[in-house]
């Protein structure tokens, strides 16, 4: 017996119990524990079968990922699946709650598996950058064969019990209480005298693979897996349980998983794997802070943002009333909202009757009147300063008392917009991604007298409406949008210089960025961004010394993909060339301001970009507009597309090493000055230092 396992018999059924809060993670008293129950109960004579069961809210969640990278103790768990599966008598696994990873792997180790309806199976392993590790490429492909097995592994997404039963990775979904729903299979197993089934002695039946399987596969998930090296370790993987013995397939696996545990592209997904956890704590509003309810929210606009932010709501059972100022506006705003939701339901994520209720939840209204009493508004209207003002002073004088009031500016000022309601501590800033429905990312403003209350409510409700909220402070532009400025400024600058917009869109897909900064304005609208400009030259402001060429192209009709050509070129089929016109009239605008146009290098393009952007987040960490380099890098991922194999901008930075990135960066300050590489004595004292991003706090 040991603290975290025990074991007991209940008349011919041997049952270990493992008792590891909070998940009965894989630690080495677990293991050590499993091994002793599973030698004990086997050598007695009066047990027939064992059962291996959890107590608490879950089944062996998986590895103990606080052991990754330090040394092993106790018996590994490769030694304790073959304990399992040499026992002599048949080992039931009862599951509940979650088996994932490594747990799942101890189940395939045991002969028979059951399941309450509730449990989810699967091996997420590479959402962190790597493969199942105890087994589980070897054991799933003999179970359920390799053409499943490759879908379950590569997509790493939990699989209900019922899902998992049709799949046969589970024999038995049983009702009621587990453990007796257990015993009574084990006892049932005694009874048929049914054999012991161990999988790993399974042979693969590769008969029905289609030809060529292993390849087309490679090629279906290329584009979606790029930058990623865990999906193809996968595939070779099972690839070998196809082609080889057990124990040889077990090697290969053994060598895919020391080679992705020390690859750059682990560490990132690990990191990003607690920095979503991290980035929920704000350092000084405590667990306990009390919270409002939101039970019923409001949505000024029904337009793309608008309607985005409704359905949010909606999804999340919320009733919401979006208001807007025509009933136009108003039919067209959920018209769009319905369409969305019917596409949805077309590609069978979603059943008409969900249709129909959350379009039941969703009220269309002309009258500010009609959302006084909703819990939370979230203005999302045109990025004006003054009409803000006069949105926020009519909430003011409607909404109910401790009401939240929201404004989805990705841009102004929140304090001058709290300043003209008499509640600035309901005040804050919901800074949606758009697609709004879509995006996982919610930039939560903090203003200065914001209250850590609704600071608090507004953490708890994103994630009930299916987002990552990360804290940030006022500024221009905030976190993400103010970096981003950096990192377009140094994309336009190169264009007079030297470099050609497919070029610089080339070297950032191939950082792993979805597309680049052109191609990207071809796909959002050259002249939606020139309209800002022109509409809101404060918040936009133009650099005399630099044209703007996508202001250029738009006045020539030149407006991206809606016009088939912009920066690039575009076929019916959406493909894309570079835009010839595009490339004389960069180089006439070079000729025409002197500037004698040069090579530019693929490296000095992800300098002038990506360092740029870091450097811009070091300054937000100094001024406390981040509140640590984790919430940069969540933000960058989430909202911006940055390769999460790479961990964020500030993650990356510290791989790179923060004395090559001060170095860069100093070099272009002085080649360029300070408008847009601004000095951080915080850069410059970790890069002196020999210290990272993860350190800043000792700097500050």
């Amino acid at each position: 017996m040991s603290d975290v396992v025990s074991w007991a018999k209940e008349g011919e059924i041997g049952v270990i119990t493992v008792n590891s809060p909070p998940v009965n993670a894989l630690s080495a008293g677990v293991r050590q524990g499993i091994f002793d129950g599973t030698k004990a109960l086997d050598a007695d004579e009066s047990v027939k079968a064992i059962v291996l069961i959890c107590d608490g809210r879950t089944f062996i969640a998986g590895a103990d990922i606080t052991e990754f990278g330090k040394p092993p103790k106790g018996p590994g768990l490769r030694l304790v699946q073959e304990t399992m599966e040499d026992a002599s008598k048949p080992i039931v696994a009862a599951i509940h709650g979650t088996a994932l990873g490594g747990g799942l792997e101890t189940a395939l180790a045991c002969h028979y598996r059951v399941a309450i309806p509730s449990a989810k199976v699967g091996l997420p392993e590479v959402k962190l950058g790597l493969l199942p590790g105890a087994g589980g490429t070897q054991r799933l492909p003999r179970l359920i064969g390799p053409e499943r097995a490759l879908q379950v592994i590569i997509d790493g997404n939990p699989i209900p019990a019922p899902d998992a039963k049709d799949l046969d990775i589970i024999d038995a979904v049983v009702e009621g209480d587990l453990r007796e729903g257990t015993i009574a299979f084990a006892q049932k197993l005694v009874d048929e005298n049914a054999p012991l089934r161990k999988v790993s002695a399974i042979d693969v039946d590769a008969s029905s693979l289609p030809e060529n399987f292993f390849a087309d596969f490679r090629k279906s998930i290329a584009r979606k897996t790029r930058g990623f090296p865990a999906p193809e370790k996968i595939i070779q993987c099972i690839e070998a349980a196809v082609e080889k013995p057990f124990d040889e397939g077990m090697e290969i696996e053994g060598a895919g998983i020391a080679e992705l545990m020390a690859g750059t592209e682990s560490q990132a997904l690990r990191y990003m794997f607690f920095s979503e956890r991290e980035v929920a704590k704000i350092p000084d509003v405590p667990k306990d802070t009390p919270q409002r309810e939101i039970k019923t929210a409001a949505v000024l606009g029904a337009g793309t943002m608008g309607g985005g932010i409704t359905m949010n709501f909606a999804n999340a059972g919320i009733p919401v009333t979006v208001v807007e100022m025509t009933q136009e506006a108003l039919d067209r705003g959920l018209g769009i909202i319905e369409k969305n939701y019917r596409n949805t339901q077309a590609k069978g994520r979603l059943t008409a009757e969900d249709v129909d209720t959350r379009m039941g939840l969703i009220t269309g209204s002309l009258s500010y009147d009609d959302i006084a009493d909703a819990d939370i508004v979230v203005e999302a209207i045109f990025e004006n300063m003054a009409i803000k003002k006069e949105v926020f002073e009519k909430l003011d004088g409607i909404m109910k008392p401790g009401a939240i009031l929201a404004s989805n500016t990705s841009y102004l000022d929140l304090d001058e917009i709290a300043a003209v309601t008499n509640r600035p501590e309901d005040v804050i800033g919901l800074h949606f991604f758009s697609p709004a429905n879509v995006m996982r990312l919610l930039e939560i403003v903090r203003g200065a007298k914001t209250s850590k209350e609704v600071l608090a409510t507004c953490m708890s409700m994103a994630k009930t409406i299916g987002k990552i909220g990360v804290v940030a402070g006022v500024c221009h532009g905030f976190i993400g949008n103010r970096m981003l400025s950096r990192y377009s400024t140094e994309a336009n600058k190169m264009l007079l210089e030297g470099a050609m917009p497919w070029q610089i869109d080339d070297v950032l897909y191939n950082f792993g960025m979805p597309m680049g900064p052109f191609a990207m304005g071809d796909l959002a609208g050259l002249d939606v961004g020139t309209r800002a400009r022109e509409e809101f030259p404060d918040l936009f402001p133009i650099d005399p010394d630099f044209p703007v060429f996508a202001d250029m192209l738009a006045k020539m009709g030149l407006h991206g993909q809606k016009t088939k050509a912009g920066y690039y070129k575009y076929g019916e089929d959406r493909s894309k060339s570079p835009n010839p016109d595009v490339e004389a009239l960069i180089i006439a605008e070079s000729e025409k301001r002197g500037i004698e146009r040069r090579e530019i290098s693929d490296e000095e393009i992800i300098e002038r970009c990506i360092y740029a952007a870091i450097n811009e987040g070091a300054r937000e960490l100094e001024e406390g507009i981040a509140l640590r380099p984790c919430d940069i890098d969540i933000i960058w991922i989430n909202g911006y597309g940055f390769p999460s194999y790479r961990g964020g901008p500030m993650f990356y930075a510290d791989l790179v090493g923060l004395d090559k990135v001060h170095a860069a960066v100093e070099r272009y300050r002085q080649r360029y000055g300070d408008r847009n590489w601004k000095y951080s004595a915080l850069l410059e004292k970790l890069a002196k230092a020999g210290k990272k991003f993860s350190d800043w706090q000792e700097f500050v």
